[in-house]
């Protein structure tokens, strides 16, 4: 009689040390992750919702708050006052662009043109200093610079024949010096932006360009330009909301005046919650400004796919 055995299958022995390893991943990661978490709560998420709860309530600091639903939100939108920030602050972020872009990117190519090395570290360090010089500083040396009486500018442009502006308390002339001083001051960060995504621009395409009869400026249209899109996307969205929050200056050199002409949406946050103590209306005005930021930031992610050449 022939015996058969039954063959016994085994199980293969489980593998305990790859669950280990996973768990540990996860922990490092969140380790690594953790403190950008926390401080993402503490100083934007927590923020953000004392400023929802704190829209719904008039409270001055001084006494209880007191629940006022949407009346906040209602008065929006007959602040003829914060109607002309927000349109002031619209148009600095405009000019600023405006200035800013074309600039530095002009800057950009003169500086990777093949200059000198001495010329072109004069004019890296000429043009990037102004940035490191602080806000306040920068207010009061232009604020001497442009004064109507003993300002240089005004001074030469006499000498010249040329009859000067009241620059800073001229209605007419307000904006735009403090967006020519915002631009002397903010125009290094644009030209490093722009010098960073200048030099991965292959040389070979405008060699290759040059020889098949291309010249500087069809070049510059045709190969410089669209490989620099995604470097000047990022300058216009970083422009827009750095603009959006200008503050400084304006608080500095001319506190929103001549007749509000300068005034800007953080200006008049600063106003109505710092000045007026009507916090729960400065957190709704909060609100707007950070709604528009975002609303304008998202209609250019959503309109750079339609101009943003990524590699």
């Amino acid at each position: 009689m022939i015996d058969i055995q039954t063959p016994v299958v085994t199980a293969s022995p489980s593998r305990p040390g790859r669950a280990v390893q996973r768990r540990r991943r996860n922990i490092a990661g969140w380790l690594f992750i953790g403190p950008a978490m926390l401080l993402f709560a503490i100083f934007v998420l927590g923020p953000f919702i004392a400023a929802l709860t704190l829209s719904l309530f008039s409270y001055d600091l001084l006494t209880p708050a007191e629940f006022t639903g949407l009346d906040n939100f209602a008065r929006l939108f007959s602040d003829e006052l914060l109607a002309r920030s927000l349109r002031n602050t619209f148009l600095f972020a405009l000019g600023s662009m405006i200035t800013h872009l074309p600039v530095g990117l002009l800057l950009a190519v003169a500086v990777n043109a093949g200059i000198s090395k001495i010329l072109s570290y004069f004019v890296r360090v000429a043009t990037f200093f102004p940035f490191l010089i602080s806000w306040a500083a920068v207010a009061l040396l232009w604020r001497y610079v442009l004064d109507p009486t003993f300002g240089y500018v005004s001074y030469y442009l006499g000498q010249i024949g040329i009859t000067p502006p009241i620059w800073l308390t001229d209605p007419a002339w307000a904006l735009p010096s403090i967006i020519g001083i915002d631009f002397w001051h903010t125009i290094g960060y644009t030209f490093l932006i722009m010098l960073a995504g200048l030099q991965t621009v292959p040389k070979e395409l405008h060699e290759a360009a040059r020889v098949d009869g291309a010249g500087a400026v069809s070049r510059f249209f045709h190969i410089t330009v669209p490989l620099m899109t995604p470097s000047l996307f990022f300058a216009t969205v970083v422009t827009f909301i750095g603009a959006f929050q200008i503050f400084d200056p304006i608080q500095i050199i001319t506190k929103g005046g001549p007749d509000n002409a300068t005034i800007s949406a953080v200006m008049y946050l600063y106003q109505i919650g710092f000045e007026s103590f009507q916090i729960g209306y400065a957190s709704t005005v909060s609100l707007v400004i950070f709604v528009v930021i975002m609303l304008v930031t998202v209609v250019q992610f959503v309109g750079s796919r339609k101009w943003v050449h990524n590699a």
